[in-house]
């Protein structure tokens, strides 16, 4: 596969209440992130993409914009803080959860406006819509863990 090939990303799961536009922007994303995973295409090329979704008038662009750049811009360093709550190598992450995990630790260590619940309950949320049967246990497991060393104060309330 080449980079300029678009990656198609999991389809979701239906759902059975509306989402907010905060909760496309996390959505799509995950699903840009899945595609980036994948493909190593540049992101600002991924970005560009996404703005054609029919959908995206329906997100919150401003967050969707610094959560994929959050991500792309720093995923060495988002890596490296999780690996300590893994329990296998990033290389043996699903894609899905990678995104998803990544998507999470990043919320945790820069968007502090962020309760820490709604980052760990969003991201359990997109590992259900997008990831394995239980996908979303780990994910939870991991980022709950992280939690409570990048907030220490908010996790231990």
């Amino acid at each position: 596969m080449s980079a300029s090939e678009p990656v198609a990303a999991p389809p979701p799961k239906p759902r059975s209440k509306p989402t907010s536009p905060r909760r496309r922007s996390r959505e799509l994303a995950v699903q840009m992130l899945y595609g980036w995973l994948l493909s190593g295409a540049d992101a600002e090329d991924l970005k560009r993409d996404a703005r054609l979704d029919e959908n995206f008038r329906r997100i919150d662009a401003d967050l969707f914009d610094r959560l994929v750049d959050g991500v792309t811009g720093d995923a060495e360093a988002l890596r490296a803080r999780l690996q300590p709550y893994l329990d296998r190598t990033i290389r043996e992450l699903s894609p899905v959860e990678h995104a998803i995990l990544l998507l999470g630790a990043l919320e945790l260590a820069a968007h502090p406006e962020t309760p820490y619940r709604v980052v760990i309950n969003e991201a359990i949320d997109l590992a259900k819509t997008f990831g394995g049967t239980d996908g979303h246990k780990y994910v939870n497991g991991v980022l709950d863990r992280l939690a409570a060393e990048l907030r220490p104060n908010e996790a231990k309330r």
